[in-house]
């Protein structure tokens, strides 16, 4: 991270601490699902941005070795020296790991390829469960929201992120088979509540991709809000083809097209979550 970067972390340019609003205290989120192509990259992202266009420190952490979060934010791979795999498997200090991204008040902690391999590192490691948990201590204080994307499976990466976490994010599309797989995560959940993190919680269901003009997304929405109940955020993500499109110009969908329908749905997302207190 460039001494640029740390100083916009830490504080302004005279010293002071920068001021915005904040939630009655900091909110860790694993951005979780085992079915992949249901959201949960888009959501970390855009959720993140129009958080931090309403003025609130976000800090997107990338465990997704795919590595979607850093380029959808225009982060390349290739210009970093250090990752998430360095944080996890090398003890490297996060903070020398976030870059600030083009987005006021949003930034990232990027992922590469390499932690494709880390499942397997990981295996003979000690405490392995709690990596990201420690990296995360000395740097939760400077962002009111941390959004762990978590890939599409429940092995050792996204243990760890379950375990850093208080909150998990489930983002369900609105199409057949919504809820596949969401009962394992929940199970999931519990077991690691039970054995390493007693205050993780599933507090956040996003519906994303809905579809007004089909039948299938109102029953969808019905089924998920009647299994979830008040855990369901009121408002619902459209399936939109500038929301698609954004990440391919490294950018979130507030930026790419602030007027679009996509783009007021993660804005009224954004003030839903930040008015919840974790």
């Amino acid at each position: 991270m460039s001494d640029e970067s740390i100083s916009t972390v830490t504080a302004l340019d005279d010293g002071r601490v920068p001021a915005s609003p904040s939630p009655a205290r900091q909110r860790v989120f694993s951005v979780a699902n085992q079915k992949g192509g249901v959201g949960k990259t888009t959501t970390a992202i855009n959720l993140g941005a129009a958080l931090a266009e309403l003025g609130h420190r976000v800090l997107i952490v990338d465990l997704d070795p795919q590595g979607n979060a850093s380029t959808g934010l225009g982060i390349d791979p290739r210009n970093f020296d250090v990752s998430m795999y360095d944080v996890l498997l090398h003890n490297t200090a996060l903070e020398d790991c976030i870059e600030a991204t083009s987005i006021k008040n949003l930034f990232l902690a990027p992922s590469t390829l390499d932690l494709a391999g880390a499942e397997i590192e990981l295996v003979p490691a000690m405490n392995r469960e709690y990596r990201l948990r420690r990296a995360l201590e000395p740097v939760r204080e400077d962002f009111a929201f941390i959004f762990i994307d978590c890939p599409p499976s429940l092995g050792l990466i996204t243990v760890n992120a379950l375990t850093a976490a208080d909150e998990v994010l489930v983002p369900i599309q609105c199409e057949y088979y919504a809820l596949e797989g969401v009962s394992q995560l929940t199970r999931n959940v519990e077991l690691v509540r039970a054995n390493l993190n007693p205050t993780l919680r599933v507090t956040t269901i996003v519906l994303t991709m809905y579809d007004a003009r089909t039948r299938l997304s109102d029953s969808v929405v019905t089924e998920v809000r009647n299994h979830f109940g008040s855990a369901v955020c009121k408002n619902v993500i459209p399936r939109a083809v500038r929301i698609s499109e954004a990440p391919s110009f490294g950018e979130p969908i507030t930026v790419h097209d602030p007027t679009s329908r996509g783009a007021i749905a993660y804005r009224e997302l954004a003030k839903e979550v930040s008015d919840v207190s974790g």
